[in-house]
């Protein structure tokens, strides 16, 4: 199924000069979003992870639903306090500031292979940080799956090492 007839473009959102790479028709079409989810998890058993994860909040949306037909946890990364656990941070470099991700201490662990989601690779900051929350605990990132790249933002570059998989990218 060709999923990128179903991302809608949105001109001068949020801003003038952008062009914002809307999901949500993917997300209105059950066959579509089934398709997308089924590509997904394919790619991520590949990968043979022990837990899956995901950035808040738009990542949320394909990671649960992996994690379920793979069988395996699902642990969220979130915006700073927003956990009501105790939790590890990360501060990470944006291309223009700075971030701050967390996780349940207890979300992953040592011997854990896990699989970053995300709705959209951009310039891969907040995905960089997410990796290095999860390292930071001993744990390895066994990949980066996205629904959508857009290639031009060379957010590859900032994941180098990683293994990167997208299924719809706009050069």
């Amino acid at each position: 199924m060709d999923l990128k007839k179903f991302i809608r473009d949105i001109p001068d959102f949020p801003k003038p000069g952008i062009l914002f790479r809307d999901i949500t028709p993917l997300l209105k079409d059950p066959k579509a979003f089934a398709s997308c989810i089924e590509q997904m998890s394919e790619i991520a058993r590949s990968h043979t992870p022990t837990v899956i994860t995901a950035i808040e909040s738009r990542g949320f949306l394909f990671a649960v639903p992996i994690a379920m037909q793979l069988g395996l946890p699902f642990i969220p990364i979130r915006k700073p306090g927003k956990l009501p656990y105790k939790s590890i941070a990360v501060e990470y470099s944006l291309e223009y500031g700075s971030g701050k991700l967390e996780m349940h201490e207890d979300g992953v662990h040592k011997d854990d292979r896990v699989i970053i989601v995300d709705d959209l690779l951009a310039t891969g900051g907040t995905a960089r940080g997410a990796a290095t929350l999860v390292e930071n605990v001993g744990a390895t990132v066994a990949g980066f799956i996205f629904a959508i790249e857009l290639g031009f933002l060379k957010g590859r570059d900032i994941l180098k090492g990683y293994p990167v998989d997208c299924l719809i990218t706009y050069d």
